[in-house]
């Protein structure tokens, strides 16, 4: 069964919806998570954005200080997961790429 079938997923996601298109999203956000898992799951958008343009595992680790082994289940869940990470990327703004003093990695 898809997670957002059930019925508490669900109800998260109608809240959040129902908060982005009120205006109210960060204010709900800033409820219902702690400080630590607001810059959590930022640094693991940040994380999807550098593999996204060439970034290595470490210069990743070294901008967002997530352990190789979550980035490393970012990167899969970029290539086999539900295509999110993709979606939600090609929407942001190219300013909000802070970080273009990370080197690519090399080519294999």
């Amino acid at each position: 069964m898809d997670i957002w079938q059930k019925k508490l997923p669900s109800q998260l996601l109608a809240a959040i919806n129902a908060g982005s298109g009120s205006g109210n999203l960060a204010l709900f956000l800033r409820d219902i998570l702690t400080e630590k898992e607001i810059t959590e799951i930022a640094a693991r958008l940040e994380a999807a954005r550098l593999l996204d343009s060439g970034a290595s595992y470490d210069a990743v680790r070294a901008a967002t200080a997530l352990s190789t082994r979550t980035i490393a289940r970012i990167s899969l869940w970029k290539k086999q997961g539900a295509g999110g990470y993709a979606a939600v990327l090609a929407q942001l703004p190219i300013s909000n790429t802070h970080h273009s003093h990370i080197s690519p990695a090399p080519a294999e």
